[in-house]
């Protein structure tokens, strides 16, 4: 599991995804939200603009990452 520094919180789902490279464009990240294909916490999720906050784990196939502010 790699971990992820974020400098602000709360910051939106589709924009962790894209900017770790889990996907390869915004419009991806919220298509594979879409499709249920992203967990936070270990719960699926469907909502594009979910804030994340330091502690949270994300994944996506089997990439994951734990979100830390910095």
């Amino acid at each position: 599991m790699r971990v992820v520094e974020i400098f602000h919180e709360p910051i939106e789902l589709y924009k962790i995804l894209k900017f770790e490279s889990m996907v390869t464009s915004g419009g991806e990240a919220k298509a594979v939200i879409a499709e249920g294909l992203v967990l936070v916490n270990s719960n699926v999720e469907t909502k594009k603009r979910k804030k994340i906050v330091s502690g949270d784990i994300i994944e996506v196939g089997q990439d994951k990452i734990r979100i830390l502010l910095k």
